[in-house]
């Protein structure tokens, strides 16, 4: 059976994909038909190279639920090529013996992962969740000749290392196309009721979920009405240093490890009754050295840098044996310590909705990511029971804590004391 017996329509938008590459990759919003258009190239691909060997990814897949097997099974029987294929509870053998199977990333270490070495096609779903470790695993894995990797994603933040491959580097044996509901000549009427709804009742989330735009604000954050607010204040723009006051450093603690949680700075001043937001750092898995001369490279190598009480850890890749705190010192840092007293993550929130009216943020590169993760972190949610859990440890909630910080240890400036003082006290 050839490709043209198939006779498989493609949206235009798509049409860069069918051309052999490396690397490909569609974002964009719901209703763009991005995984439509992947699961019937798979098919395609498969009954068109006997033998063909591929696998969907995604960071985490809990169950065959979460994966594209129910979407591939579907695409076969609407091209009517069900008699080529046999569908297994776990995976989908193909014609000539080929195979398509499923597996979460996260899984994997980079000893298991060689288990993928000879496929063709890697098909990574939901991109904007995969993290730098495991897209650097995946890449020289899949390494037979002519093989690809093709990526579906709605972006999330520019420094997502999908994103960040595909659209900052930009690279020759890459293509990418954007796509949204306006560019699928298929997207149905029952999605356009949906989006037009969600254009009304959530119109700060919409250009993420709808036209594939950075992440603002997700409804339901803890701070989506105060970064609102703030916006509409034009509180967020061009934000000077003050060369007369100090500068603050408000640390959130990683590790040097690849499995270490990541390392956040919040560069601030104090500025009379207003806080001023100047700069932000953002790493995972360096050693402090680096954020130190990241420090020093944009010119806050004399900040005063505050630290949350397990900066008295040492961690147990750190070879120095010294304390985070101490490192810091080391370095030529001047510190402090803030004591985390129980309740310290609720209390952190509470202070920072209470302060948000009079912070300022210095918008650019860097603190792009910073407004991101401020406008996604939000609480974790028990569907079943229906009940809050706290807030939700993920990529955001670093940057939250460091910025928490900060507000829990601005001290506004006091307010001068009014003195009485009789008319004939003989000052002169």
């Amino acid at each position: 059976m050839s490709a043209l017996d198939l006779d498989i329509p493609t949206a235009t938008v798509f049409e860069p994909l069918l051309t052999p590459c490396r690397y490909k990759g569609a974002y964009g919003g719901r209703g763009s038909g991005k995984s439509h258009f992947f699961a019937e190239m798979l098919v395609e691909q498969a009954v068109m190279r006997p033998g063909l060997r591929a696998v969907c990814v995604r960071e985490v897949q809990k169950s065959l639920k979460e994966s594209a097997k129910k979407l591939i099974e579907d695409k076969i029987k609407a091209l009517g090529v069900s008699h080529l294929f046999e569908v297994l509870t776990s995976e989908i053998r193909t014609p000539g013996n080929g195979l398509i199977i499923f597996q979460g990333l996260k899984d994997h270490t980079s000893e298991s992962i060689k288990s993928l070495e000879g496929f063709d096609i890697c098909w990574v779903e939901e991109g904007q969740a995969i993290t730098e470790k495991s897209w650097k695993m995946l890449r020289p894995t899949i390494r037979a000749e002519g093989s690809e990797i093709w990526v579906s994603w709605n972006p999330r933040r520019k420094i997502d290392p999908v994103d960040q491959f595909f659209r900052q580097e930009r690279r020759n044996n890459a293509i990418s196309v954007k796509a949204n509901w306006s560019e699928n000549p298929w997207f149905p009427d029952v999605l356009e009721d949906d989006r037009k709804d969600d254009k009304a009742t959530d119109p700060d989330g919409y250009p993420h979920v709808w036209e594939g735009d950075y992440v603002t604000v997700i409804k339901g954050a803890y701070y989506a009405e105060a970064l609102k607010e703030a916006r509409k204040q034009k509180r967020i723009g061009f934000v000077p240093k003050d060369p007369n006051l100090r500068v603050w450093a408000f640390w959130d603690i990683g590790g040097p490890g690849k499995k270490a949680d990541a390392m956040t700075v919040v560069l601030a001043q104090f500025v009379e009754q207003q806080i001023n937001v100047l700069d932000y750092i953002e790493g995972q898995g360096q050693v402090l050295g680096y954020y130190t001369n990241e420090l020093r490279d944009r010119g806050w190598g004399k900040a005063y840098c505050v630290v949350p009480h397990d900066a008295a850890q040492t961690h147990a890749d750190n070879p120095t044996g010294m304390d985070f705190e101490a490192q810091l010192q080391q370095a030529g840092f001047n510190t402090e310590k803030v004591h985390s007293p129980p309740g310290i993550v609720m209390q952190r929130i509470a202070t920072t909705r209470k302060l948000f009216p009079r912070i300022w943020i210095n918008e650019n590169e860097h603190t792009e990511a910073l407004l991101s993760a401020l406008g996604w972190y939000h609480e974790k949610w028990d569907e079943e029971r229906d009940v809050g859990l706290g807030p939700d440890h993920d990529w955001s909630s670093h940057a939250a804590d460091a910025f928490g910080l900060m507000c829990i240890r601005y001290e506004p400036p006091q307010e001068a004391i009014a003195m009485d003082v009789p008319e004939d006290a003989g000052f002169v």
